[in-house]
């Protein structure tokens, strides 16, 4: 029986309506590919390859021994034994494994961490993992080991996202301009010899470095991130700042300042808590 033009376009729609479903059928079997958990910070800035990691983070290994020598020459670094030393060395076991994915060079860092005898409120960790923190921040603030988690996440943050190379890359950027020219944009993509030795002039600044308002939010962001990945509360963010601020009443408004100003760390926190606390209530879950 010759086809009638009927019965053509039935056979076609009929093969068409297979193939819909054949492809629909497929799609359930096809790979999902899910949406990364966590805090949302961008790219890292190509500032950063503007200067080679390796002499920034042999700079800080240098100025951070240095700065143990001196320490210990007045009895202020802390003991391996002290109480707060073995807390504090704790919480960073807890992070650190966290951390590679941020950055892969942290892989093969070599994580220090010492606490240093004195009253400032200040905690830092330098390229490379050069943790230090000092005793007034934990005995002023009267810190939980979440909120040091908070803290010390925040500082390794600086590291991982190589904020100190970035800063550095920048003022190499505008400083070098003229004497490197059309090289500085070939530097974004690889190392010009030329500038490899600012890395010297400013390596002296590694350990007062001031960082920018969004350096800073970042940090705590990403912070957060790693502190509830580890199993720390990362609410604790909150009443940290809570008690910086309270700490820090005769601070300058925050316009008037390189970095955010508490309450503005509190809301930016909050606005990104639901990104966190699952990951926290995960790492809680036996």
């Amino acid at each position: 029986m010759k086809p009638t033009p009927m019965t053509i376009d039935a056979h076609r729609r009929g093969f068409l309506r297979r193939c819909a479903f054949c492809a629909a059928g497929a799609g359930l079997f096809a790979p999902l590919v899910d949406a990364r958990e966590g805090v949302e910070v961008g790219k890292e800035s190509a500032f950063a390859k503007l200067v080679p990691a390796e002499e920034v983070e042999a700079s800080a290994r240098q100025q951070y021994q240095q700065m143990l020598k001196q320490a210990a020459e007045k009895k202020a670094l802390g003991p391996d034994n002290h109480p707060e030393v073995l807390r504090l060395r704790g919480i960073a076991q807890r992070i650190i494994p966290y951390s590679y994915e941020w950055n892969p060079r942290a892989r093969e860092w070599k994580w220090e961490v010492n606490l240093i005898g004195s009253n400032q409120v200040n905690a830092f960790c330098m390229p490379g993992g050069k943790i230090a923190f000092y005793y007034g921040i934990l005995k002023k603030l009267n810190l939980s080991d979440d909120e040091v988690a908070m803290v010390m996440g925040h500082e390794v943050a600086h590291a991982l996202r190589e904020h100190a190379r970035e800063r550095m890359g920048k003022t190499t950027a505008t400083q070098g301009l003229s004497r490197i020219g059309g090289a500085l944009v070939a530097g974004i993509f690889g190392i010009d010899p030329r500038i490899t030795d600012m890395v010297a002039q400013q390596g002296a600044n590694l350990l007062t470095l001031k960082f920018s308002r969004e350096d800073e939010t970042e940090a705590d962001l990403v912070g957060m991130e790693l502190g509830a990945r580890a199993g720390f509360d990362p609410r604790s963010g909150v009443t940290l700042w809570e008690k910086m601020s309270a700490n820090n009443q005769n601070a300058p408004p925050e316009w008037m300042s390189t970095h955010p100003s508490g309450n503005s760390r509190i809301q930016e926190m909050q606005a990104n808590m639901d990104k966190v606390l699952p990951l926290y209530q995960r790492a809680k879950t036996p």
